[in-house]
């Protein structure tokens, strides 16, 4: 019996609700109700999956097309997952792109996994009535939910890929929820219609532009993710407006996050990976036994306090590798132990900040000093002599696209 298309994506938009219930994710109920409501497929055509494993170049693809039978189940099951789907290689045009295998190029826009989607709306607060701001709205998941809740005509996007704003508008008007997207710079904002109550970035971005701050309303929400060039260790950045405007970060560490903006440069240990299996280094003694992932708060501050270096999450036990620097470590085989190579003993750093770390409080959050009138945003753990501090790096500069 044919699909009936109507009534499979709303027992599959429940079933990723109660899912997401379930998880504790979803606690609110008017993102909950806009979930229910929003027929994410219209956003969501169709979607790549990847074929080839990790460091395969090039990199084998197969484009999935929801509108032919042969793929529907794998496409709605996909955008109705909790992972990201992937929707656009190399800025391509995204009108007629043809089903089926594909080799080569990189991923330049998807649509954020669910739960980060559902916790960014409920961070910010997202409510009837209120001005919305989305920087890198992608398809336009996140905008067309923020609009179900907030009302018509509230909630702008600013795309910089003109492909992908072209395809974001004409998808969100056939929908008829009041969305705007705007082609331009998602660093400037769009202050036409500031200022706006929540600002969200789907970007990350390793400091924050100074007019996401400067169209913030009193008594905003703005969040977005703080990237290093270590993809293992993002940070989320919550800042506020009080009524009386004055202005208020807060930096916490996250599992994942936002990927960093166009032509941001990311570390990476594949590379390194074959070398660290045939050569882990000369075992030593250590003093600190691997941090628990959920350490979030130790690891953001590595990001910052033990630079150039990445995880490699694939590794049977925990490896961190500093690729610049030909370095690497290898934790164990023991608790007690662990092999170092290279130049740059990169897990002596590890021991030396978790020693920081622990005179500090084991902070799990940090605040960000954004009133510097030269533009600098300092990082502190809190007061004293024991706190952790740094400051974040400046703005990569961005490639325009090409015509």
């Amino acid at each position: 019996m044919p699909l009936d298309l109507h009534e499979e994506t709303g027992r599959q938009r429940a079933g990723m609700v109660d899912r997401l219930m379930a998880a504790g994710v979803l606690t609110d109920s008017l993102v909950r109700d806009a979930l229910l409501r929003l027929p994410r497929e219209a956003l969501l055509p169709h979607a790549y999956v990847r074929v080839s494993g990790p460091g395969a170049d090039p990199i084998d693809w197969r484009l999935l097309d929801g509108s032919h039978p042969d793929d529907r189940q794998e496409w709605l099951d996909l955008i109705h997952s909790d992972e990201s789907v992937l929707l656009q290689r190399d800025g391509e045009p995204l009108d007629a792109l043809p089903r089926g295998p594909v080799t080569g190029g990189h991923m330049t826009s998807m649509s954020t996994y669910t739960p980060a989607t559902v916790e960014a709306l409920q961070a910010t607060g997202t409510g009837p009535g209120l001005h919305y701001l989305e920087l890198g709205p992608g398809p336009g998941v996140s905008l067309a939910l923020s609009a179900a809740i907030t009302g018509q005509g509230l909630v702008v996007g600013v795309e910089r890929d003109r492909h992908m704003a072209t395809f974001a508008r004409r998808n969100l008007d056939r929908l008829d929820l009041g969305a705007t997207v705007i082609e331009g710079d998602a660093l400037e904002g769009h202050e036409a219609r500031a200022p706006y109550d929540r600002i969200h970035s789907g970007i990350g971005v390793p400091c924050l532009p100074a007019p996401w701050v400067e169209q913030l309303a009193p008594g905003g929400r703005l969040l977005t993710t703080l990237v290093t060039r270590t993809p293992s260790w993002p940070g989320q950045l919550l800042v506020t407006r009080t009524p009386a405007g004055v202005v208020e970060a807060v930096l916490r560490g996250r599992p994942r996050g936002h990927r960093p903006l166009l032509g941001y440069q990311w570390l990476s240990a594949l590379d390194h990976r074959a070398r660290i299996k045939a050569d882990p280094g000369s075992a030593r003694p250590t003093r600190l036994a691997p941090p628990p992932d959920d350490a979030y708060g130790f690891w953001l501050a590595a990001a910052y306090l033990v630079p150039g270096t990445v995880r490699d999450f694939q590794a049977e036990t925990m490896t961190i590798v500093a690729p610049e620097d030909d370095s690497w470590a290898v934790a164990g085989p023991g608790d007690d132990t662990v092999r170092v190579h290279g130049p740059r003993d990169v897990w002596a750093e590890l021991e030396n900040l978790h020693t920081l770390w622990e005179e500090a409080g084991r902070p799990e959050q940090y605040l960000v000093d954004l009133r510097d009138s030269s533009g600098a945003q300092d990082v502190t753990s809190g007061a004293g002599p024991t706190a952790l501090t740094w400051t974040l790096p400046p703005l990569a500069i961005v490639p325009k696209q090409a015509s």
